[in-house]
């Protein structure tokens, strides 16, 4: 019976039957809705106008605030707010005056409560938007954007009713321009845009300050239209969806800006016990890039609060990563910064009732539904002289600690303030006994440095209960907390623990091993920065968890070494070529162009003596129908010396084994055109090549349904494979670690820091494996093969010369 009378004072508010049913199944606009009809019909009667019960719906589905209900249906029901913009004024207003009382002559100065707006003005606003435009109306008609007359004379007539100017405007328009003609029916002709010259195209990628690239800060400004379009501005705090206010809000927000001057800041807190890994890269990404494009500043804040697990080449690593990646942090701070203060603070919550010492163990805190706290009630002063007696190093590890009272989302109650842990601190070294946890330390640390956005991923969702409560209940400044999804990969582990295991079981040999995805690794792996800060601006931020296919990255990074690697020659599986009839005496020196598709980049000088090396599977004696390259009666050019090589000899071993050719050589413009040109060593260096593959078999390593007996169980055999006697032109004998070059019909390849120069140089194949075509799919026994049909499959590779 009540659902039959709420729908009926839904529709007698000019909802349709259908809306009125929807609106029910929301049982919150329900209830507002039918608060605010209810109340305006005590003063309008029982029938209601459908203008006014529009004002009614819009305001009982956009308020946030129940609290101003009564006193906003008031406005409507006595017609001092009448129009669309006045409600939505209004609606503004209660946001950003959240306290008590609402300074009524304000609000209606603010909301154009009194204000008339007469047809004759709405006439006269319109017909001057037409003047100003008509010449353009004359020749465009009724495919004129229309939207920008009416919003021209909006802006004249704040207050104005949008029917009515749209009425003036349909109504001026067609006395001006007469009835639609057929002509008018079809559709504008899109305007093409001008193609970027080559050069500016190139500019566009050139590198700017703090990583970014031009092309970069425009993508990321896109991923910055979604749910951060939502984020409030510096001060305004109150205005995001589930914000905590309280009597002392607004002076604090007033003291922020005070000290902040409406700056934006961020900060970017990683715990220093592992080294950071792609999801990271994302969270640097966001951090630094929404402060960038806001012209604020990010902080980089060290979360060190538990020294057993923090070591010195996290710190390092950390800071070395995020430089890396381009960024230069504002200021490096730590947690430890604020120990005394932190302890002030807890403390004080004491004092206040809000925190209390506890006994339970660890285990007894453990679960979905653990046991209350016997000791939740004890007498402040009890606590105080415990939580004293804590700092002074009397209890055990975990006999005793310091919780807070109050009941976080997930349903976890009276989280864990403060812990004994009898572990020197890497700064503190023994001044302190008792650590703050991660739900206490988090939000004063973003007070004390007065962040303004404090963005983490969706799993600290349940945690922000916590941040505006503790903030609060000390009386501080609070920031807000957003989360956005995390960045995952398939076919990749990123968890501390588990890449652990992979380095004890000798699967990898440590964090850095190019199979892995954390930030050092991918640099070893010879990823650019400028690729992986690309990736993460096209993956964009989102609420929504992503996993991602590790090609999308890979693609990213291409883009960026097929600019910026310089090209060389390297054989990987090499067979020597004796050309029985050199041209000269002596070796040729040969100009080869570090960018063939841009030779103002360039050359390199390798040598052409003649004995050549070539991929042992650029030659086959019995070549399979399709076969290109090197065999009986079908010669093959040598990339960049402009000789053609034609077999004359095949030189075999004991078992039958090709050891070597012999071949001889003419001029390429003096015969025909063979049918391929490949590519070749002469007077090389000898290097180490590494060659790696994906780590997993599986997408989901960590899925027990697709992979139950663990991520272990699911390593890939075949995931690196050493080439000890590769042999590379001499053009690369003095690169350094990280240099990368892309050799030709191979892929990219880095340098690795296991190189010595002048003794060792060892290169990094890098896995830029494109998606598996019918060519890939013979990579592990055929990979130079594969590289001539398909140049874009790259492998993952290190290099070593002797």
């Amino acid at each position: 019976m009540a659902a039959l009378d709420s729908l009926s004072l839904f529709t007698g508010l000019g909802l349709s039957e259908q809306k009125a049913r929807e609106t029910l199944k929301n049982q919150t606009l329900s209830s507002q809705l039918r608060e605010a009809a209810t109340q305006a019909q005590q003063t309008l009667g029982s029938t209601i106008d459908k203008a006014t019960g529009t004002l009614l719906y819009g305001l009982a589905s956009r308020l946030r605030d129940t609290r101003r209900l009564s006193f906003l249906v008031s406005y409507i029901a006595s017609k001092k707010i009448h129009t669309e913009p006045q409600l939505s004024a209004a609606l503004e207003y209660v946001r950003s005056h959240p306290l008590d009382p609402i300074d009524t002559a304000d609000f209606e100065q603010e909301c154009g409560v009194g204000v008339t707006v007469t047809p004759e003005q709405i006439e006269e606003a319109v017909e001057a938007a037409i003047n100003k435009h008509r010449p353009q109306l004359l020749v465009e008609r009724y495919r004129f954007n229309m939207g920008l007359l009416m919003g021209e004379a909006r802006a004249v007539l704040k207050w104005a009713d949008g029917k009515m100017i749209k009425n003036e405007v349909d109504m001026q328009v067609l006395h001006l321009l007469g009835p639609k003609m057929e002509a008018d029916l079809e559709k504008k002709p899109k305007v093409a845009k001008a193609r970027l010259e080559e050069t500016d195209r190139r500019t566009a990628k050139d590198m700017i300050e703090n990583g970014e690239t031009a092309d970069q800060t425009l993508s990321l400004m896109e991923q910055l239209r979604g749910e951060a379009l939502k984020f409030h501005k510096p001060g305004e705090n109150y205005k995001t969806p589930g914000y905590v206010m309280t009597p002392h809000t607004m002076n604090l927000l007033k003291q922020h800006l005070e000290i902040t001057g409406g700056q934006v800041r961020t900060r970017f807190p990683p715990e220093p016990n592992g080294i950071l890994h792609i999801g990271h890269a994302k969270a640097i990404s966001f951090n630094f890039g929404y402060a960038k494009a806001n012209n604020g500043i990010c902080f980089l804040r060290f979360d060190d609060t538990n020294p057993e697990k923090e070591e010195a080449k996290f710190f390092t690593a950390i800071y070395d990563m995020v430089a890396w990646l381009g960024y230069t942090p504002y200021r490096v701070t730590y947690a430890s910064d604020y120990f005394d203060q932190l302890y002030a603070w807890a403390v004080e919550l004491i004092r206040r009732g809000l925190a209390y010492v506890c006994h339970q163990r660890g285990e007894d805190l453990k679960g979905h539904n653990p046991l209350p706290s016997p000791w939740r009630d004890r007498p402040m002063e009890e606590s105080l002289l415990l939580f004293e007696a804590m700092r002074k190093g009397k209890f055990s590890e975990g006999e005793a600690t310091l919780r807070m009272k109050l009941l976080m989302e997930d349903g976890k109650m009276d989280p864990v303030a403060y812990r004994v842990k009898y572990t020197p601190h890497h700064r503190t070294g023994d001044k302190w006994c008792i650590y703050p946890t991660y739900d206490y330390t988090h939000c004063l640390c973003d007070s004390i440095e007065h962040i303004t956005h404090s963005l983490c991923t969706k799993e600290f969702q349940a945690r922000r209960s916590s941040y505006f409560w503790l903030c609060n209940a000390l009386d501080v400044y609070c920031p807000v907390q957003w989360e956005y999804g995390r960045l995952n990969l398939h076919y990749a582990v990123v968890s501390k623990r588990k890449i652990l295991q992979l380095v004890a079981t000798g699967a990898v040999r440590d964090w850095d091993d190019p199979r892995l995805f954390t930030l050092t690794a991918l640099r070893r792996r010879g990823f650019p920065p400028e690729g992986i800060n690309n990736f993460c601006a096209r993956v964009g931020v989102t609420v929504a968890q992503t996993t991602m296919e590790p090609h999308l990255l890979e693609a990213c990074v291409r883009d960026v070494l097929n600019d910026t690697a310089p090209r060389a020659m390297a054989v990987l599986e090499s067979l020597r070529v004796t050309i029985t009839n050199f041209p000269t005496a002596k070796s040729l020196d040969i100009q080869v162009p570090n960018f063939p598709a841009d030779e103002t980049k360039g050359f390199h000088q390798v040598p052409f003596a003649p004995i050549v090396f070539i991929e042992r599977t650029d030659f086959k004696e019995e070549p399979e129908p399709g076969f290109k390259r090197l065999a009986w009666g079908q010669p093959v050019g040598l990339r960049h010396t402009g000789y053609v090589i034609e077999l004359q000899r095949v030189i075999k071993g004991p078992s039958g084994c090709v050891e070597s050719l012999e071949v001889t050589c003419r001029r390429a413009d003096a015969g025909e055109k063979p049918k391929a040109f490949i590519h070749w060593v002469s007077q090389p260096l000898t290097c180490e090549v590494r060659l790696y593959e994906r780590l997993f078999q599986h997408k989901n390593p960590e899925d027990p349904t697709e992979v139950p007996g663990g991520f272990l169980s699911d390593l890939n055999p075949a995931s690196l494979r050493v080439v000890e006697a590769a042999l590379v032109d001499c053009s690369v004998a003095l690169a350094k670690p990280f240099n990368k070059f892309q050799f030709e019909r191979l892929g990219y390849f880095s340098v690795d820091p296991d190189s010595h120069q002048g003794k060792v140089l060892d290169f990094t194949h890098l896995p830029l494996t494109v998606a598996v075509t019918v060519a890939a799919i013979h990579c592990t026994t055929c990979s130079a093969y594969i590289s001539l049909v398909n140049p874009h499959h790259l492998r993952r590779s290190v290099f070593i010369f002797y």
